[in-house]
């Protein structure tokens, strides 16, 4: 078994960059394509369902494959197995460039999202396997500071794209950047295996895959087929007695895809939860606020874009420093302050909006909130990530980038009730209607993600704190 932690500052920022730019492109692409969904119902006739599947299909996908992705990572190598999920997302990026129907764009989205889910768990667990804990912060910061550049430029970019040249430029982007990444990753990168290399564990990966379509399902659907409906509580019921059966197995299974000794490490749990809470409150407020800007205050779609960027310049600017202030203050207290933060700007935003609001009103809210999550977010990725034994790094990544995926799905999901149940698309004073309620809730989910870094113990700093002892030590159990 290989497992370096490398001092080559050379080999550190090869493996820095090229995961960054893995994860940049997956975020970039997710939001390029909602930007692209009206012209792509036009060229194809799509129906509203039809769009919807081409969201959903990679939500799916990606979330219900990234435990699998861990495992292929740990058995056949991370490295290499991130290099193919590189490939995959490229080579799949062209098939849904070319797709000629919608049936055609939603299978190729569906490899997409599983080419992305062999990449965002082995991203994290190469980079944390390059760096020693005490530079894992820093790294994590400036790993997160490239995804929230993604995450501000991809509806700026999804608009000058699709106006400027055509919806299916939004997918061929992707080609030359993953054709260059992956001869770079497979001769720039140490390789890294999990625990002696160990069998898959397949009725794991069945159960855990069960489990995440189940709840998946339920939550991308809830709203359009009703909370209530055979179809929703057929999916959650699956959801949930997989999970039950899944955690069942992995107490006695030989190999387990997710030990349980994981969880005994308060750093794991607070971290995933948090960045549950984190991931649903932005996922949420942006899948509302981009709309805002178009519905409710009559902007464009690349007008809309551009007035995100306050969302994302704070990201940016802040997650680096706040990366390496997590090495040195430690985790509780940068996720409950970052968390409170974002939680404010969140409320402060749902309280400046009305149906003639000024784009000057809206600015400051927005870079609350991205500032708070800027905070938050390395903060809850070193804690839950970096305190791990190496040979649980892809396990813990992968159950990091489940847990996220989940979040951002129930986030979507429980503003849409809210927002359905107080307004509408009718008018943009209908839409403000349900918007505004829409983002108190997102306002007390991040306050969820505070609330979970109380379970942490002060002393959470790097790797002399009393927490990453019983971490690194259940991880060699």
């Amino acid at each position: 078994m290989t497992n370096p932690t490398t001092t080559n500052t050379t080999t550190q920022r090869w493996v820095l960059g090229l995961s960054a730019v893995a994860s940049f492109v997956v975020v970039l692409d997710m939001l390029m394509v909602a930007t692209a969904l009206p012209s792509i119902q036009r060229d194809l006739g799509a129906s509203l369902e039809d769009l919807e599947w081409t969201v959903n299909a990679y939500t799916l996908s990606f979330a219900v494959l990234l435990m699998t992705g861990a495992a292929l990572g740990d058995r056949f190598g991370r490295r290499r197995m991130f290099a193919v999920g590189l490939g995959l997302f490229a080579v799949s990026s062209a098939a849904c460039a070319l797709a000629p129907s919608v049936g055609a764009l939603v299978a190729a989205r569906t490899v997409q999202g599983a080419g992305a889910a062999m990449i965002m768990p082995l991203a994290l667990a190469l980079l944390n396997a390059a760096f020693p804990p005490e530079r894992r912060g820093r790294a994590l910061g400036v790993y997160g500071s490239v995804t929230g550049l993604a995450a501000t430029l991809g509806p700026i970019l999804g608009g000058v794209v699709t106006q400027g040249l055509a919806w299916p430029w939004v997918f061929w982007i992707n080609v030359p950047i993953g054709l260059v990444a992956v001869p770079l990753v497979l001769t720039r990168v140490p390789e890294s295996h999990g625990s002696s290399a160990a069998r898959i564990d397949g009725p794991g990966l069945v159960l855990g895959g069960l489990a995440a379509l189940g709840l998946v399902w339920a939550l991308v659907h809830g709203n359009g087929a009703g909370w209530w409906s055979a179809e929703t509580l057929g999916a959650a019921t699956l959801g949930v007695v997989a999970l039950i059966a899944f955690i069942a197995w992995q107490r006695r299974a030989r190999t387990p895809m997710l030990p349980p000794r994981l969880f005994r490490s308060r750093p794991f749990v607070v971290g995933i939860a948090a960045m549950f809470f984190l991931n649903a409150t932005l996922t949420g407020a942006i899948f509302f606020t981009a709309q805002l800007f178009q519905v409710g205050l009559g902007q464009g779609p690349l007008s809309a874009g551009l007035r995100l960027l306050p969302w994302g310049v704070a990201p940016l600017l802040i997650a680096p420093l706040a990366g390496a202030l997590a090495d040195r203050v430690g985790a509780r207290t940068l996720i409950g302050v970052g968390s409170l933060g974002f939680a404010a700007g969140m409320g402060w935003l749902a309280l400046a909006v009305e149906p003639d609001s000024s784009y000057a009103a809206l600015v400051l809210p927005m870079l609350l909130g991205g500032a708070g999550f800027s905070v938050a977010v390395p903060a809850a990725t070193r804690s839950a990530v970096s305190l791990v034994a190496p040979p649980d790094l892809a396990k813990a990544s992968g159950a990091y980038s489940t847990l996220r995926q989940l979040g951002g799905a129930f986030g979507v999901a429980i503003l849409g009730a809210v927002f359905a149940t107080a307004g509408g698309y009718g008018s943009p004073a209908t839409f403000v209607a349900g918007y505004v309620p829409a983002l108190g809730i997102a306002a007390l989910l991040a306050l969820g993600a505070a609330v979970a870094a109380l379970a942490l113990p002060r002393a959470v700093l790097s790797g002399a704190s009393t927490d990453a002892r019983p971490a690194a030590a259940v991880g060699r159990a």
